[in-house]
């Protein structure tokens, strides 16, 4: 006896399970000026080829040695969500990727994004890319393509994780290491601008959760709503720091990120050497004493966990400091005389 056949099912398209191509087109169809407009050179490939393509100019270098990185802007994308502002967080992506390889002496070359979302949002994604491409200017970056990935349950609705990947090229006699660095070498700290793309787990923490605050509560101590103090721009340094490395002033770069000071320095530090940082050299920002009150963070946790509004660290001989600061008083970079390098075994001290 056979049994009766089923019912038809109605058939399924991809939009039936939560990814609408469509969407991505008309994202795609508004990001392709934003990335016409970071065109250098050296792009030889539209947007929709399989791959960038780049020729870098070569001209005045001996040895290219190329320096790649990655990174994501973290939990700094919650608060972005939260506040609605999807713009500075393209921003801060590209950012942290200059610096990352500036501290190698690398100059960028191109850029590429990955953006991930549950649903694609089309006005959402081409405000995240529209930062990046800021970023990317700024910089003199191209940003030479990427990745849009629409990922229904996998990220919730309004969900999206942001990453980039950056390549640039120092000459190889040029490279920075840490390998230049000696004992009296004195340390300059450059200012932050907030708590940059670290620390958002323990911030948020403690403004949302033991605060009781949302993205828009104004924190009337502080003079600033909780999204303008978390969303403050983690900032480039690569135009202040271009003139100083061009005159072989800079020892050594250490990019004050995850880890603050504490594990960001000893990153650099040669064998024999420690660095000393002297608290109450420079101004930390009011947001730091701020979370460090609130949260009841111990002093130790606040240089490991936030940069403590220094986010580059440069190094340079004793004898060269005056050249060095008169560089960045031209460019317009405060800066503080913050420590210096000593004997030891490769960790930070503090005096």
């Amino acid at each position: 006896m056979s049994l009766p056949p089923r019912d038809p099912k109605p058939p399924l398209t991809y939009r039936d399970a939560g990814v609408d191509i469509d969407s991505q087109d008309e994202g795609l169809r508004r990001i392709r000026d934003l990335l016409r407009s970071t065109r250098t050179p050296g792009v030889l490939a539209d947007l929709g080829a399989f791959g960038g393509l780049f020729a870098p100019d070569l001209r005045g270098i001996a040895e290219p040695v190329l320096v790649a990185s990655c990174d994501g802007v973290g939990t700094k994308l919650a608060v972005a969500r939260a506040a609605g502002i999807h713009d500075t967080v393209g921003r801060d992506l590209v950012n942290h990727c200059v610096n990352d390889i500036l501290v190698q002496g690398a100059r960028p070359l191109f850029f590429l994004d990955y953006v991930a979302m549950g649903r694609l949002d089309p006005e959402v994604f081409a405000s995240l890319v529209e930062g990046i491409a800021a970023g990317c200017r700024a910089a003199g970056c191209a940003l030479l393509g990427g990745e849009t990935a629409e990922m229904p349950g996998f990220y919730g609705p309004g969900e999206y994780e942001l990453a980039g990947f950056i390549v640039g090229m120092v000459d190889r006699k040029r490279i920075l290491d840490g390998s230049r660095l000696r004992i009296g070498d004195v340390l300059l700290g450059l200012p932050s601008t907030g708590l940059h793309t670290n620390g958002y787990s323990l911030a948020r923490k403690i403004l949302f959760e033991r605060c009781g605050f949302t993205a828009h509560s104004r924190v009337e101590e502080l003079k600033a709503t909780v999204a303008e103090l978390l969303l403050a721009e983690h900032r480039s340094y690569l135009t202040a720091l271009q003139g100083p490395r061009d005159a072989d002033l800079v020892e050594g770069l250490a990019h004050i990120t995850g880890g603050g000071l504490t594990d960001n320095l000893p990153r650099i530090l040669p064998p024999g050497t420690a660095a000393r940082i002297v608290r109450g050299s420079w101004s930390v920002p009011p947001l730091f004493s701020y979370l460090e009150r609130m949260g009841g963070v111990p002093e130790a946790e606040m240089y490991r966990t936030f940069n403590m509004g220094i986010g580059m660290v440069v190094a340079v001989r004793p004898q060269r400091v005056a050249e060095l600061e008169a560089s960045l008083d031209r460019a317009g970079e405060k800066h503080a005389r913050i420590g210096s390098i000593e004997a030891g075994d490769r960790t930070v001290v503090y005096a």
